[in-house]
């Protein structure tokens, strides 16, 4: 097995290039992407750039194809973009650099990333695609999905663990409805009835971060009242001494 992506800090989730990569493919990949890298580094490029034009690529793809209903391309576009997931964390370990700013700047510009996505799939249903439900379900996806994040960083913060695995989580969020919508995308193309997989995606999405939302923060109640519990315990110990 090759050499891993190298990360820029801690990270909760994996961000949506790695998600989209086994293992395998990640290794080949980086091996792929590392004279490139290496390339951007001469060139004075920091990873940070490269981490921000590629959230601005993604944005692009999601709002300038999918409110048109170009979710083929906008798909590609956004995929093409997706690798600098992979070529800054490259870059990050070229440097030996692992920064909290870098964690910090891939997880913000990561919620810019979902809301441009599913911001795009909603303004193709509340526009040319017709169909209201469908909008309200893409709103949700996207709202649900920054409240999942929150929960996680808001228990975490607070010295919980949140040690929960959601049943989807950002990373299926993504790969989900950028498959769906990449294939659905080739009913264009004159495959029939393809065009059907992406509101299948959408409300598949908007179930499960609804059950991922209910697993953390249930999970959150039960660590914060152990955790209650516990500090309790401490200090009736210590004014029994």
């Amino acid at each position: 097995m090759g050499p891993p992506v190298a990360s820029r800090g801690h990270t909760a989730t994996p961000t949506v290039g790695k998600a989209m990569l086994n293992k395998y493919a990640r290794a080949f990949f980086t091996r792929v992407l590392t004279p490139f890298a290496a390339f951007l580094i001469r060139r004075g490029v920091s990873p940070d750039t490269v981490t921000l034009i590629g959230t601005a690529g993604v944005v692009a793809g999601a709002l300038v194809f999918y409110p048109r209903g170009e979710f083929f391309w906008g798909t590609v576009v956004i995929t093409l973009f997706v690798f600098s997931d992979l070529v800054d964390g490259n870059m990050a370990r070229q440097l030996g650099r692992s920064s909290r700013w870098g964690a910090f700047l891939d997880s913000t510009l990561d919620r810019v990333a979902d809301g441009a996505v599913f911001g795009g799939f909603a303004l193709w249903y509340a526009g040319s695609g017709n169909d209201n439900v469908l909008c309200a379900v893409s709103i949700f996806c996207l709202a649900s999905g920054q409240v999942v994040s929150y929960t996680k960083a808001r228990g975490e913060s607070i010295g919980l663990p949140v040690a929960v695995n959601g049943l989807v989580e950002r990373a299926e969020r993504l790969v989900i409805s950028l498959v769906a919508a990449g294939l659905a995308g080739m009913h264009k193309f004159g495959v029939p009835g393809i065009q059907y997989l992406l509101p299948i995606a959408l409300w598949a999405v908007a179930v499960g971060s609804l059950v991922t939302l209910i697993q953390r923060v249930v999970t959150v109640r039960r660590e914060s009242a152990e955790a209650e519990a516990a500090e309790q315990q401490a200090q009736g110990s210590e004014a029994a001494q």
